[in-house]
This record gives structure tokens, C-alpha cells and sequence, in this order.
């Protein structure tokens, strides 16, 4: 996947079984192939986003960010003082304490936050949400954002259009990028995002890749063979 064409992965701790040990091994093996790693973290918790950054996270999406306090917690917990309140740790992200100055001194501008908008709590609070400095854009999750008005994976409904329309509204008006997750592997989906202006795009995962391929081809192949 560092190989295909990415201009970033992301190292799901949310819904995954990925312990902090993988997650370091897959963050050094994005980062050997000069792809950015992002950290989706399993919550908006200073402990957990302190250890994904130590293990060299350069992104960090922070899930369930419901309100402007959320966002503070969140911005408080990925940078140092005086930004905010992330704790000093001599790990890989630091070169385990010799390349430690460098890393404080860029840090702070070079780690990208990103809110994960997925409720419609989210999107009542969205300027608030984006108005606090330090969040660099939001991405939205639209299976739980659908779901939090009782419309779970009911994309084309009208009431789901409506909060992705103030979405955008929102966004655009603060100038901040925004973000969504197609699921889908399918290229004709994220194209139909980049139209619509969005920029910073989650495409599928890896499961879905593997799946959707594995079944393609053996459709076609038992088709031949039958």
C-alpha cells in the first residue's frame, strides 16, 4: 500500500486489534517509503495520542469530536508547550532523545490534527469546532454521522444531505479543509468528492482492497471454469 500511490496512510487504532507495537511498525514502515503516517486514535485521550506521536505519527485523527471543547482537548494533547500540554518522552519520534530539539522545535506546525466529524452534534458546532487554531481540517465519517440521525448508511437521504450540505457550507466559509472517508473502492467515488471540493480523502481500507478484488476475480474465474 506505501507503494501504490498514496500520499498518506492511516493506522487504524479505533476499530482494529493494532496494538501500539504494530502501530510503531507500520508508522517506520509508511515513513521508509516517504509516505505520511497517520494515527486514527481509538479516542480523544492524551495518553493514547501521546503514544502514537512518540511512535512517530506525523497525523493524528481524532474521533468523535462533538464540540469546541472536544477540539481544545484534542489540540491541548498533540502539542508541546506553550501550544500545549504533551508530555516529553525520549522515544522513536524523538530519535530516542538525540534528535530531540529538532523534533520539539518543528513539531508543533509539522503534526497535522485532524477532527473526525460524525455526529450531528458535530456538525450544530462545526464553526466553533473550526474556529479553534491548531485544527488543520476535519474528516467526515459518514456511516456514524448518518447514524446519529437514526439514518444509518442512508447516504441519499434527504435529512443526510442536508447535514453533509451544512458541512460544506461551514467549512468553506472558515477556509478549512474539508475531508471524507469513501468506503467504496471505487475511484469514480473519490472523484466525485474531489468535484465537490473536498481534499483531504480517506480511500476504503485495506479489507475492503483485498475483499473486493478477491471476489472479482473469482466471479470471473468460476464463471470460466463452470
Amino acid at each position: 500500500m506505501a507503494d501504490a500511490g498514496f500520499d498518506w496512510l492511516c493506522v487504524d487504532l479505533e476499530h482494529s486489534v493494532i496494538d501500539y507495537y504494530e502501530a510503531e511498525v507500520l508508522i517506520a514502515t509508511i515513513q521508509s517509503k516517504g509516505i505520511k503516517p497517520f494515527v486514527r486514535v481509538g479516542k480523544n485521550d492524551d495518553l493514547i495520542i501521546k503514544r502514537v506521536l512518540d511512535a512517530g505519527a506525523e497525523g493524528i485523527i481524532v474521533p468523535m469530536v462533538n464540540s469546541k471543547a472536544d477540539a481544545l482537548k484534542a489540540v491541548n494533547a498533540i502539542k508541546y508547550p506553550p501550544d500545549g500540554s504533551r508530555g516529553v518522552g525520549l522515544a522513536r519520534a524523538q530519535g530516542y532523545g538525540f534528535d530531540f530539539e529538532k523534533y520539539a522545535l518543528e513539531s508543533n506546525e509539522k503534526i497535522k490534527i485532524i477532527a473526525q466529524i460524525e455526529h450531528v452534534d458535530a456538525i450544530n458546532d462545526l464553526g466553533n469546532i473550526l474556529s479553534v487554531e491548531g485544527i488543520d481540517g476535519t474528516i467526515i465519517g459518514p456511516y456514524d454521522l448518518s447514524g446519529s440521525v437514526g439514518k444509518p448508511g442512508r447516504y441519499e437521504d434527504s435529512d443526510v444531505k442536508n447535514i453533509l450540505s451544512q458541512y460544506e457550507e461551514i467549512s468553506k466559509k472558515y477556509k478549512k479543509p474539508m475531508g471524507y472517508h469513501v468506503i467504496k473502492p471505487d475511484h469514480n467515488l473519490l472523484l466525485e468528492k474531489i468535484d465537490a471540493g473536498y481534499t483531504f480523502l480517506a480511500f476504503s481500507l485495506d479489507t475492503m482492497f483485498l475483499g473486493t478484488i478477491c471476489r472479482e476475480e473469482m466471479k470471473k474465474l468460476q464463471k470460466i471454469i463452470q
